[in-house]
């Protein structure tokens, strides 16, 4: 994703060599370090470039621009990606690019392909600052989803938290 995110076709990686990734992958080449004095083998990996990131996060702004907290991997895919569908919990009025606290956190809105707001969008996994996973309802849609049957019972008739809120 770092790569993508850069915008170049590839990111030198060091520790591979002589793993058996390197056999399982073959998208992953081993070249000589242009930069390097002598001998230097490096490990290049291609970008990854995803069609679309879709995020859940706490909070936006009207404007567009996205609060992800300390998840900063949220950052990196929505840099790296084509699109980034968001959902958030809340959206405020105020500019969240205008607080310094914030902005260092702040996806911004140039990022953001489309957004809406999901109330507890997230569930049944937890989302950090906001609510804790549910577990009773992981386990009854681990056990519900062995089957075709059982998952399409899961997602129509399942566990539901308070009732969810339709996007806006």
């Amino acid at each position: 994703l770092q790569a993508g995110e850069k915008g170049i076709p590839f990111i030198p990686m060091r520790g591979l060599i002589g793993s058996d990734l390197l056999k399982h992958r073959p998208d992953y080449q081993v070249i000589d370090n242009p930069l390097a004095d002598g001998a230097d083998p490096i490990v290049v990996l291609p970008a990854i470039v995803p069609d679309f990131a879709l995020i859940h996060a706490p909070l936006a702004d009207r404007l567009g621009n996205v609060w992800i907290g300390k998840a900063r991997e949220l950052m990196t895919m929505a840099h790296a990606a084509k699109r980034t569908l968001v959902s958030v919990e809340e959206i405020v009025d105020e500019n969240l690019m205008a607080d310094e606290l914030r902005a260092p956190a702040t996806i911004p809105a140039h990022y953001i392909t489309a957004l809406a707001r999901a109330t507890r969008g997230c569930w049944p996994i937890g989302l950090q600052g906001c609510y804790d996973l549910d577990a009773d309802a992981l386990a009854a849609y681990a056990q519900m989803a062995r089957t075709p049957e059982g998952l399409d019972r899961f997602l129509h008739e399942g566990p539901q938290p308070a009732q969810p809120v339709a996007a806006e």
